[in-house]
């Protein structure tokens, strides 16, 4: 703007604005100034309309689309932290990006008046000039109206011209930081790659600077030599992408010779079992390599760790391959070669579920969630943003699947820790607690009989990790008896606060459900025992009805007071759980000894038959 007034007060005062502006006139205007006055307008309005206030429109819808936002995306923050797929610090890591993007949009809105306001005033500017000109030429300088008018015209609509030269890279400047925001890379590095990615680019620039070149008046020196760099990038770009591509069919021939050559490989590497390995079609490969973005491997590995943490077992690395007799979009989770969960998902979209049961209509692909069997849609990327705004939860494929393995790492924790892993933990354990390892094996128990206590408990989703408690409780009971699942039950007891602390609500106590005195009457005198342990032997239609109570139960405490448990007496508690798990395997089933003196107990229902 500063430009704008002093080039004003040379045209008005001296008739002169100097070479550039005198040179961009004389271009445009020629020797018509009506002609060139219109010409001017046509850029200026094309400028004006189509980038200025394309880019004010963009930087106006994207503010309120972010701010709207917002409450979706701090849910899916929380949910992600609940879920354990992030820690507390990432969460706040991602609350400030998300804070850090409202006031860039709220911002850039602000901004793009601005430099709506820069455009309108270079026209208006220019207006005031032609004006003005002419009446300062036929009364100041003595010049005929149609001189005058020749004159300033000419002068004018090259200022106007400048002017709007610095106007058009602003606004372009401003729509380019707007809609470029989708990208986590910043603005330099994606400018420079597409800049670099396609040369032809380059060669454009090249030719135009060339034909500035070659406009009279115009200063010709520094159009020449940057034509003539930008022509020499262009070429050294377009000789690097032939030889990039010598390469790559090079190195696709080498593979191929490699393959050819490669020696018989060794049959005793296919009877291995992997402990646990995830199968992919071809259409989710891309999920799983790193060059194409995906991020399955990472993830993964903070699945273990969580796992390490949350249930106090190490799973062993998980094999990732992919399988072309799978459909494009499936995957299977194996453990030790059987297949133990599958599902498909659509690798360019997000999973929406709704947990308004359908109060929000949503276009998309319908299918099943894959984990907890929920109603969901596949939906496009660009309809995120909608859904979010709705209150529905969006989650990526990659989520999709680690939730899903997971929670069957957790429902199939027993089947991964073998007498080598427990060897493991108790070595592990040897340095700084070698008093009760050593009391406890192999006098009192084996490593193998330590393993089934520890299925036992995983069975029922109960953390090992505490294992100096747990081995603490076999050694001061052990002595007295040998039966496993008796002493998984003194375990329990030892464990109780660490069993019941996901169950405790806000209040500080337990939502629990009961047995009747008939119900428990009844199992407790028909507890028998097998090498798996204590089943209640009871006809399968007294069966079916205390399952189908239970579930009545179930329904109506979840609705009211969220997951519950149920609460039964210390004899008869392994018996009821080998009842309800094939039915209810999540179920807490929890005996009253378990339950800590200093946790309130809510009855909220009662199984009978």
């Amino acid at each position: 703007m500063s430009l704008n007034v002093s080039s004003t007060r040379l045209i008005l005062g001296d008739a002169d604005a100097g070479g550039i502006i005198e040179a961009f006139g004389n271009f445009v205007v020629g020797g018509n100034y009506v002609v060139g006055i219109i010409i001017f307008l046509i850029i200026v309005i094309i400028q004006f309309i189509v980038i200025t206030n394309g880019a004010s429109r963009v930087a106006e819808v994207s503010a309120r689309f972010t701010l709207d936002a917002m409450p979706g995306k701090q849910m899916s923050i929380d949910a992600d932290l609940n879920s354990g797929l992030i820690d507390e610090n990432g969460a706040r890591d991602r609350r400030k990006k998300l804070q850090d993007e409202a006031n860039f949009y709220g911002a850039m809105d602000g901004a793009s008046k601005f430099v709506k306001g820069d455009a309108i005033a270079g026209l208006i500017i220019t207006f005031i000039n032609i004006v003005g000109g002419i009446i300062i030429g036929v009364m100041m300088h003595g010049l005929s109206a149609s001189e005058s008018a020749q004159l300033f015209t000419r002068l004018t609509v090259g200022d106007g011209l400048v002017s709007q030269i610095p106007a058009l890279l602003i606004s372009t400047a401003s729509g380019i930081l707007v809609t470029r925001s989708g990208s986590d890379e910043n603005l330099g590095s994606v400018v420079s790659k597409q800049l670099t990615t396609f040369p032809k680019v380059i060669a454009m620039a090249s030719a135009i600077l060339f034909f500035l070149f070659l406009v009279p008046g115009l200063p010709s020196l520094p159009f020449f030599i940057l034509s003539a760099a930008s022509g020499i990038a262009a070429y050294f770009l377009y000789k690097d992408e032939k030889e990039k591509i010598i390469e790559q069919i090079e190195y696709e021939q080498q593979e191929i010779t490699e393959i050819e050559s490669r020696e018989p490989e060794n049959v005793m590497n296919l009877i291995n079992v992997e402990p646990m390995e995830i199968e992919i079609g071809y259409g989710l490969i891309p999920l799983a390599d790193e060059g194409s973005g995906g991020d399955l491997l990472q993830r993964i590995t903070s699945v273990r760790r969580q796992c390490a943490i949350e249930m106090g077992i190490v799973v062993q690395p998980i094999r990732i391959r992919d399988n072309l007799q799978l459909k494009t979009n499936e995957y299977v989770i194996k453990i030790r070669s059987t297949v133990v969960a599958k599902g498909e998902l659509m690798a360019n979209m997000l999973l929406c579920m709704d947990p308004s049961n359908g109060e929000y209509e949503i276009e998309g692909i319908r299918t099943i969630e894959p984990t907890f069997g929920l109603p969901a849609v596949w939906i496009n990327n660009d309809q995120r943003e909608d859904a979010e705004i709705k209150g529905l939860t969006v989650v990526d494929p990659t989520t999709v699947l680690i939730t899903h393995l997971t929670e069957t790492i957790k429902n199939h924790s027993h089947e991964l820790v073998g007498r080598q892993e427990v060897k493991l933990i108790i070595d592990s354990l040897k340095e700084k607690y070698s008093a009760v390892v050593e009391e406890l094996i192999p006098d009192l128990m084996t490593v193998g009989e330590i393993q089934k206590i520890l299925q036992n408990l995983l069975k029922e989703r109960v953390s090992i990790k505490d294992m100096v408690t747990i081995l603490e409780s076999l050694a001061d009971n052990s002595r007295t008896t040998k039966d496993l699942e008796l002493l998984t039950e003194y375990v329990r007891f030892s464990l109780s606060r660490n069993i019941c602390e996901s169950l405790i609500d806000e209040k500080g106590g337990i939502t629990v459900m009961t047995l009747a005195p008939e119900v428990e009457e009844l199992i407790g005198n028909n507890i028998q025992k097998s090498m798996q342990g204590s089943f209640p032997a009871i006809d399968p239609d007294t069966t079916g009805k205390i399952l189908s109570s239970l579930k009545e139960n179930m329904d109506k405490v979840f609705f009211y007071e969220g997951q519950p448990a149920i609460l039964v007496s210390p004899n008869v508690r392994p018996a009821f759980r080998k009842l309800t798990e094939m039915v209810f395997p999540s179920l807490a089933v929890l005996s009253i000894n378990e339950i800590p003196n200093d946790v309130d107990i809510k009855a909220e229902g009662v199984v009978s038959i």
